[in-house]
């Protein structure tokens, strides 16, 4: 099965949307109150991820812009987020006990998110 986003209602009349591959998630969006403004979301993601930069915060990296962040957990794995010129975070991972891991979930959204059917559940 292809890559896909994966719109789906969330709680209180909100909408949600995960990239998953396989029925698995790679990364998951927060939930929105408008289903216009979660479809803005993945399309931002689809036109941002290919050509952003990879930000490590766990060996004390920074940046600014459309990035991918790798963090570390308070146990010790690490997960990602994606997050936009604005500061705010549009998805995360879950989380890896494999910094190469977190990288593969990059790589995933990097290559395969561009491409990558809307199925809309919602």
């Amino acid at each position: 099965m292809a890559h896909k986003f994966k719109l789906t209602p969330a709680a209180n009349g909100q909408f949600k949307f995960a990239f998953v591959y396989n029925a698995e998630a790679i990364v998951w969006s927060e939930n929105y109150t408008a289903k216009a403004s979660a479809k803005s979301a993945i399309e931002s993601l689809r036109a941002h991820a290919p050509d952003a930069p990879t930000v490590d915060l766990t060996k004390d990296e920074t940046g600014t812009g459309y990035r991918f962040e790798i963090a570390g957990s308070r146990d010790g794995q690490y997960f990602v987020r994606f997050v936009a010129s604005n500061g705010e975070a549009m998805v995360r991972s879950e989380t890896y006990k494999a910094r190469a891991s977190a990288k593969n979930a990059i790589a995933s959204v990097k290559k395969n998110g561009p491409g990558a059917a809307l199925v809309d559940e919602a």
